[in-house]
């Protein structure tokens, strides 16, 4: 099967209105910035996204294009606001044109990592008494309790990764790693940006993090100029 992919906008050709897509990256790092503006240029629409954050670090770049667009209608995420600017997705948000489901960060990577190993649900003492377990099942182990957290999975996940060979093997650049191997494994179908793709052989399989089992869809992406403000 070829996994390789001519253009971002034909790796998202087939999304539908309604999928759950995981968008990997945390601030702007190992963020899968060109295959956001395909989705964004798609317009694919009720969309539930699972990311750390809504975009907003670089609006011009980041899931801002998908929330101006009006395309999600829920986002769970770890961070969904900057506390110096105001973004797409809290703007939307405040108008109650868009669903939030707020996860303590750790809770968050654990439940993508349990929906890709098929585990249903978890027990975690994080948020137990605070209005994150508010209509959770809780129960006590050794003496404490524990909020019971369902996994995530995903129809799509959208990630970025360093380098792929043919056959969807992928390296990362370091932080870049964050979200985006474990979303790799939650999603039915996983779509990869890169910046190089070599035939296979050619990576150092001590230097391979997700193997090319979970890769469904790998593209090049344009390398952007990032400038904060």
């Amino acid at each position: 099967m070829n996994k390789v992919y001519t253009s971002p906008a034909s790796a998202v050709a087939d999304i539908p209105d309604g999928a759950t897509i995981m968008v990997g990256g945390f601030g702007v790092t190992g963020v899968p910035f060109n295959l956001i503006k395909a989705l964004a240029n798609k317009g694919s629409k009720n969309l539930t996204i699972i990311s750390n954050s809504g975009g907003g670090r670089l609006p011009d770049l980041d899931l801002s294009l998908v929330m101006k667009n009006g395309q999600a209608k829920k986002l769970i995420t770890t961070y969904p606001v900057y506390t110096d600017r105001f973004t797409a997705f809290e703007e939307r948000f405040l108008k109650g044109e868009i669903e939030m489901e707020m996860v303590p960060q750790g809770t968050f990577a654990e439940r993508i990592r349990a929906g890709g190993a098929g585990i249903p649900a978890f027990y975690t003492p994080t948020g137990s008494g605070t209005k994150l377990a508010e209509g959770k099942e809780v129960r006590i182990f050794h003496g404490k309790p524990h909020v019971l957290e369902h996994s995530l999975r995903a129809d799509f996940a959208l990630i970025r990764a360093h380098k792929a060979d043919i056959l969807g093997n992928l390296v990362y650049h370091r932080a870049a790693r964050n979200f985006n191997p474990v979303m790799a494994t939650a999603a039915e179908i996983t779509i990869v940006e890169v910046a190089e793709i070599v035939d296979a052989g050619q990576l150092d399989p001590e230097a391979v993090v997700t193997p090319a089992i979970y890769v469904d869809r790998i593209v090049i992406g344009e390398k952007h100029e990032i400038r904060f403000d």
